[in-house]
């Protein structure tokens, strides 16, 4: 009877994967440490990359895209044109909010299939808008990564080739570092090395529970 009983009784389904939303401004560092984290063999979503990917590959949300801010939001060739969509919603909170919510859904309803696949005991959300959009909220923990400002501008002056105005423009545009401080469950201090990130970020990791 045992055996039967053995044999007969259905598996535990394996329990949900834990989503860590993981988060940074310009020149923080946080796509390395998204990096470092696959290396430890945890999967990363790339929010910002698919979000990207993603107004390219939906003809339906193209075509939305056009209407709110016009044909010249596509170039000749079909590509979503970010430096006239960036240009068009600078400073322009209302027409900014509007692209949003007809970007986000989509991006939200490709990272609930991207979920269904994993099989991690953590997965992590990689959002440069993690808090601006209460994305913590649907995470079981938030992870920041943050260096002081003057380190954060030389590391995208040097990557980019922007100048000290322009990054500090973007940066001035961000919610402070000290609101997404207080907000974030686990803090990375980029302000060294490599070899410093790197062991941070798996401390952190295998703190969570």
């Amino acid at each position: 009877m045992d055996e039967l009983n053995t044999e007969t009784k259905k598996a535990e389904p394996d329990p949900a994967s834990k989503i860590i939303g993981l988060t940074g401004g310009i020149g923080s560092g946080k796509t390395t440490v998204a990096k470092f984290i696959e290396n430890c063999g945890f999967p990363v979503y790339y929010s910002d990359e698919r979000a990207k990917a993603i107004v390219n590959e939906n003809d339906s949300l193209k075509q939305r895209i056009k209407a709110l801010l016009g044909s010249d939001s596509y170039d000749e060739r079909g590509l979503y044109n970010r430096k006239f969509v960036g240009e068009k919603v600078f400073n322009n909170d209302e027409l900014l909010g509007q692209l949003n919510e007809i970007i986000h859904p989509a991006v939200r309803e490709d990272f609930e299939q991207w979920v269904a696949q994993q099989t991690k005991y953590l997965i992590f959300k990689e959002t440069a808008l993690l808090f601006e959009l209460k994305l913590h909220l649907q995470c079981y923990k938030s992870l920041l990564v943050t260096a002081e400002d003057n380190i954060r501008i030389k590391r995208v002056m040097d990557r980019d080739g922007k100048t000290y105005r322009e990054v500090e423009s973007v940066m001035n545009n961000q919610m402070s570092e000290k609101d997404k401080i207080k907000m974030a469950d686990f803090v990375i201090y980029n302000n060294t090395n490599l070899e410093d990130l790197q062991e941070d970020t798996e401390k952190i990791i295998f703190e969570i529970e």
